[in-house]
């Protein structure tokens, strides 16, 4: 896909009314200045459409021709012209008029060009230069940019085939997160031979330049567009070597009692409540160094706790699997950062444990590898066929020969290679459960600088089970960077916006994440790429909510002069000794529209779509973790869980990964003698 020079000037107009030049402000006069098209790379923007499905890349397309069309002005009742002929306040008035319209398709337009829009301007630089715009808005930017670390030999050798290649192993494990990471390290410890295929890029120490636009374009699914097929949800999963535990927020949660309970109940997994998977959640959090000793909280989890305990709710610390974390400034500071890479090696993802102990053990390592399909022989799976990206650029075959194959893609991409691969059980690829996720942001009269420090440290669970039920909202912190920030907040003008971003620094932001009970589900469009459906169900929608209501009071009770409540037409709350004063506000939420792309909806956790259970007849996955449409082919992610874990899932994929490679261990032959890489086996 290119760009035309029409569209191309389109698409640069089209920036200009999402972050317009203003002139003639009394301070920071260059931001104010400095239009949208000024700090957009289109490049980026160009390969962030390229990242999409198929369908989503013309209905892309599509949209560029209707706004370069005088057929435009029948989507408004504006005009008879193309949008590069309107003048500046009526292509803001057309953007306005989208993003409230009845019609769908147009809300979806809107709210996919202003988030690439405002992401690229806000999060985007140059080699190791400062965004222009930072310093009016007080973001500092990564210390990456400055701090002058020398890089360091990668201490993961990986493949680096140059010719189409067979690989023969005993264990085929595709992905290398929570879930393939685990399942590597365990089996390769145990003497088995070990081959991994990693669909992302291997990345270490100085590669992790924790620029917002390079970082997600690089390490996340999709360049960090994932979404469904509506545009209503934004989904981040990790796509690099330590998959989503090299990009997360380190949040190391327990699966809580209930939902064990649930799941062995309800799913016949009755190993869920036995000590088995008890010893395995223990060995993992101490495999990864889960712990809550980090000296302090950045100023909104401070927020959080402090509000909360005014308010007498259930607030606890998180525990976080970091290691080595000194009380230091530049500590303190460079690990908000680690959401785009661990720079300093301090998180303890399985980039830096499991994959290490199974590389020590003769395991090897391929990235840049997108598996195409599973390959079966009289109803076992005999291993794989897949496409590694050469470091020139070019595609080269790989064939693999494995005893058994264990797919840990995460719930995304999982059921879509299982699908691409002929498995046709009726719930593959369905139950979807996403945590839906809304930010609720505070403006305090002191600096939050919510970028520095963790992520999350500290929740909130007086909504975590409302009305009787199982299910709730979990009250945490999110990553806090320019590009993000933006891309959350409501635009409802060009300056408005601008102005909302003035107060960065002084912005704090709590989500509000939804362990979710109505799910959605995965398919795959002709090239077999996942196409995700799913809309938040009304029980949902009200249980985030009253979570939503609670996140607003916590902000005012910590000190929040204003509150934005997350929807489109941005309903604001103002607060005075910590009491909100327009509360009608509040009140009035559940009656705005919930409509997809009506608020921003997001979602950092994907489960469940291959869910584990001893019903065969409701469940792609038995208890062991085997498929029960083919032997010998495993899932070990978070897409088997049987339902929503209701926590940051991590620890939770970990443990069940762990469980099942004990699983693999009983029924495997007894392993291979240890190996070294054949020698037509380059490595890196």
């Amino acid at each position: 896909m290119t760009f035309s020079a029409e569209q191309r000037r389109t698409l640069a107009a089209l920036a200009d009314t999402f972050v317009p030049a203003i002139p003639a402000q009394p301070t920071h006069h260059d931001y104010w200045a400095r239009a949208g098209s000024e700090g957009i790379n289109f490049d980026q923007l160009l390969a962030a459409i390229e990242a999409q499905p198929e369908a989503a890349q013309r209905q892309f397309e599509q949209l560029l021709d209707l706004l370069g069309s005088p057929l435009l002005g029948f989507t408004w009742f504006g005009p008879t012209k193309p949008f590069v002929e309107l003048k500046p306040a009526q292509r803001e008035q057309l953007l306005q008029s989208w993003a409230g319209s009845l019609l769908p398709p147009l809300r979806q337009g809107f709210q996919a060009l202003r988030k690439l829009c405002v992401f690229l301007y806000y999060g985007g630089t140059e080699a190791n230069q400062q965004n222009p715009s930072w310093s009016a808005i007080g973001y500092p930017g990564p210390a990456a940019l400055t701090d002058g670390v020398v890089d360091t030999p990668r201490p993961l050798a990986t493949l680096q085939p140059t010719r189409d290649t067979t690989y023969d192993c005993d264990v085929l494990v595709i992905g290398s997160g929570a879930g393939g990471g685990v399942v590597a390290g365990e089996l390769a410890a145990a003497g088995y031979d070990v081959l991994v295929l990693e669909k992302g890029p291997y990345c270490h120490g100085c590669d992790f330049t924790q620029r917002e636009a390079d970082m997600l374009g690089q390490l996340y699914d999709a360049r960090g567009t994932l979404s469904t097929t509506d545009g209503g949800i934004t989904l981040l999963a990790g796509s690099c070597l330590g998959g989503g535990t090299t990009v997360n927020w380190a949040g190391a949660f327990r699966t809580p009692d209930y939902v064990l309970e649930e799941w062995a109940h309800d799913h016949q997994a009755p190993h869920f409540t036995q000590a088995s998977f008890k010893a395995s959640l223990e060995a993992v959090a101490a495999a990864v160094s889960v712990n809550t000793d980090y000296p302090r909280h950045n100023g909104q989890n401070q927020a959080l706790l402090d509000g909360s305990r005014k308010l007498g709710h259930d607030v606890r610390l998180i525990p976080r699997n970091e290691k080595g974390l000194s009380d230091s400034e530049a500590d303190f500071r460079g690990l908000g950062y680690s959401t785009f890479g661990d720079r300093y090696g301090i998180k303890q993802g399985t980039l830096n444990t499991y994959l290490k102990t199974a590389a020590e053990h003769g395991a090897r390592l391929l990235p840049n590898t997108r598996v195409e399909r599973i390959t079966t022989a009289a109803g076992q799976a005999t291993g794989a066929e897949a496409v590694c990206t050469a470091a020139d650029g070019r595609p080269v075959r790989v064939t693999v020969r494995a005893q058994r194959v264990v797919v840990a893609g995460g719930a995304i991409q999982t059921p879509a290679l299982l699908l691409r691969s002929g498995l046709q059980h009726p719930h593959l690829g369905h139950h979807l459960h996403l945590h839906p996720t809304v930010a609720v942001s505070g403006v305090y009269p002191w600096p939050i600088e919510a970028w520095y420090g963790p992520s999350m440290s500290v929740v909130n669970d007086s909504c975590t089970r409302l009305n009787g039920t199982n299910f709730g909202a979990k009250i945490e912190t999110p990553p806090a960077h320019a590009g993000l920030m933006a891309m959350t907040l409501p635009w409802l003008s060009g300056e408005q916006h601008k102005r909302l971003m003035q107060d960065a620094a002084h912005l704090g932001s709590f989500i509000v994440l939804t362990r979710d009970r109505d799910g959605g589900r995965v398919r795959i469009d002709r090239h077999g790429t996942p196409l995700i459906d799913y809309r938040l169900s009304a029980f949902d929608r009200d249980h985030l909510l009253t979570a939503v209501r609670t996140a607003a009071e916590v902000h005012a009770a910590a000190g929040a002069h204003t509150v934005y409540l997350p929807h489109g037409t941005l309903p604001t709350l103002h607060v005075r000794d910590g009491q909100i004063q327009n509360r009608d506000v509040l009140d009035g939420l559940p009656q705005l529209g919930w409509r997809p792309n009506q608020f921003s909806l997001y979602s950092a956790h994907q489960m469940s779509t291959c869910r584990m259970g001893g019903s065969r007849a409701t469940h792609p996955t038995s208890p062991t973790g085997e498929t029960y449409e083919v032997r010998g082919l495993y899932v070990a992610d978070g897409s088997a869980f049987p339902a929503c874990s209701g926590v940051n899932p991590m620890l939770t994929i970990m443990a069940l990964a762990h469980h099942t490679a004990q699983h693999l261990k009983a029924d495997l032959p007894q392993p291979t003698a240890f190996r070294t890489p054949y020698a037509n086996e380059a490595t890196a």
